[in-house]
């Protein structure tokens, strides 16, 4: 059985924006990067992989042009992530009732590939969870991308930083939700995000007191959501595009495997 994604695709980066003068004002999924636009690298890696159903792109007019030889819905921008996100999930349930684990990726990582996905969906099978967290250990990153600069969580047992490509229980996500909208209401807000995994959670990372189980298990009974962190072996799951240095690195990247794309966009 396929496993169905949500691709988050909004944001046009501003004036401030360290990616304005390559956007121009245009949607950072649709920056060109070795011959494409970038989501359209990380629609060829979904489609590529011999796991994944139906795509639903969020964040994009819907007249926009991108190619998949998998079934592929495109919404218009839900003027946030978590929102996003949200809309995906309920169209995927508007389709088929029954959907179960959804995929949640980024529109900036076209660095990804079919393998990885499918790598990703079969470890999520390991288990029965409403929440899983891709992290990229800081030896794994930097061995693939010495220089990314990412940031790094640093906890008792290994220093990591988040993936760009998780998945969540269809439904665990609903605007419904108490914590779906105690999380929606905490996207802005630092004091309200620490509100939300507990003071002595926060000092206990602070002075590196937890591992990554150990964190996984607190921040899942803090906020009641059954949640698993896999380590994932590929830097290029969490290598997105965010600043010029990492849009270089992305390009040196991509420029020995262009390809083409699936199919001619419609």
């Amino acid at each position: 059985m396929t496993m169905d994604a949500v691709v988050t695709a909004g944001g046009k980066p501003g004036e401030g924006d360290a990616l304005f003068t390559y956007t121009k004002g245009n949607y950072k999924a649709l920056l060109p990067i070795a011959g494409k636009p970038m989501i359209q690298w990380v629609l060829d890696a979904l489609n590529a992989s011999s796991q994944v159903g139906r795509i639903v792109v969020v964040g994009l007019p819907s007249a926009t042009r991108l190619a998949s030889a998998k079934p592929l819905t495109l919404l218009e921008d839900q003027h946030g992530l978590l929102e996003n996100l949200n809309a995906g999930v309920q169209e995927l349930v508007r389709q088929v009732p029954n959907t179960g684990v959804v995929l949640a990726v980024s529109s900036d990582i076209p660095a990804l590939r079919g393998e990885m996905v499918d790598w990703f969906i079969q470890a999520i099978r390991e288990s029965e969870h409403d929440l899983y967290y891709n992290v990229i250990t800081r030896e794994v990153m930097e061995k693939r991308f010495p220089t990314s600069h990412r940031t790094y969580l640093h906890l008792k047992d290994k220093a990591v930083c988040g993936g760009d490509i998780n998945a969540v229980r269809a439904s665990a996500v609903s605007t419904g939700n108490p914590l779906w909208n105690r999380l929606i209401d905490a996207r802005k807000s630092p004091l309200k995000q620490a509100s939300l995994v507990g003071l002595d959670t926060l000092v206990d990372l602070f002075f590196h007191r937890l591992t990554l189980a150990e964190t996984v298990t607190k921040v899942s009974q803090r906020i009641g959501v059954r949640g698993r962190a896999l380590v994932c072996p590929y830097a290029e799951m969490g290598m997105d595009v965010d600043k010029p240095h990492q849009l270089q690195l992305i390009l040196d990247t991509l420029a020995s495997r262009p390809g083409d794309a699936l199919a001619e966009p419609a």
